[in-house]
């Protein structure tokens, strides 16, 4: 489950509630159906329209994919991992790493060492995979625009809601207290639309956003290696090529458990 997703939620509804008591409003005065089913109802319409069915039928998933986390390879050990098929088809040849696709679990890395493996031409290679990676990127693209439209049209919405109380108080000008409860209720419309638009659909994108980028630097870092392998890179050019898609925070944990591990097997020789 994606953390971070529940807990921003939480605290956003929190902030609001909290605010509204210390204003002295009660959430009853939230309960106005007129407003939820234009605002709610109202963005569903607009998305629906702006978007076509096969973008729209993805939208479950997508909600999967805002509160869950995926199960990525690390960056670290992805590293390691080419750093010893390196050293292993330095050995042994290209052909040795068909015995390792099997343990492979990622679809797109064991597309591209097969590849690798049947003698493919690197730009060949380059091009089929940086396609997928493409193609990836334009579905994730879609995914969040359907998210990043809906927090474009709820505040507008907000907006029509208020003008439809506001139609309505000003049908009952000779009783100040249901024109006061009136007004009260438009802007129930423009609270409810600022709130889903600015702390639900966009921050929703913005996610949807964020986890393409790593889905799409992990696929770049596996685009490379496979490419250094057949290149015939040595293991310590291959690691440090593709380090650069790292943290420095990362390099450093690396390097300081290079040194550790170097520090270990001078410590079994002397033994």
């Amino acid at each position: 489950m994606d953390k971070t997703s529940i807990i921003g939620i939480i605290i956003g509804f929190a902030a609001i509630g909290l605010g509204m008591f210390l204003k002295g409003i009660t959430v009853e005065s939230l309960l106005n159906p007129a407003a939820f089913l234009i605002i709610i109802f109202g963005t569903i319409a607009s998305v629906l329209i702006a978007f076509p069915s096969r973008v729209i039928k993805n939208v479950p998933y997508l909600f999967k994919i805002i509160f869950t986390e995926k199960d990525q390879v690390d960056v670290k050990e992805l590293i390691d991992q080419f750093t010893e098929w390196a050293e292993q088809t330095r050995r042994e040849g290209l052909l040795s790493l068909e015995g390792q696709m099997a343990e492979v679990d990622d679809p797109f890395l064991n597309s591209g060492l097969q590849m690798a493996v049947d003698g493919q031409n690197p730009d060949f290679i380059r091009d089929v995979l940086m396609e997928k990676v493409a193609a990836m990127e334009s579905r994730h693209e879609e995914g969040a625009k359907v998210f990043s439209q809906a927090g474009t049209y709820a505040p507008t919405l907000g907006v029509l809601g208020a003008v439809v109380g506001l139609i309505a108080a000003l049908g009952s000008m000779d009783n100040m207290e249901v024109l006061g409860a009136a007004i009260s209720a438009a802007f129930i419309a423009t609270l409810l639309g600022i709130f889903t638009g600015y702390v639900l659909w966009h921050p929703f994108a913005n996610k949807l956003k964020e986890k393409s980028k790593q889905e799409v630097k992990m696929k770049e870092i596996m685009v490379e290696g496979i490419l250094s392998i057949t290149a015939g890179e040595s293991p310590a050019v291959i690691k440090d090529k593709l380090s650069s898609y790292l943290s420095s925070k990362d390099i450093e944990k690396m390097e300081r458990k290079s040194e550790e591990q170097e520090g270990g097997n001078v410590a079994e020789e002397t033994k």
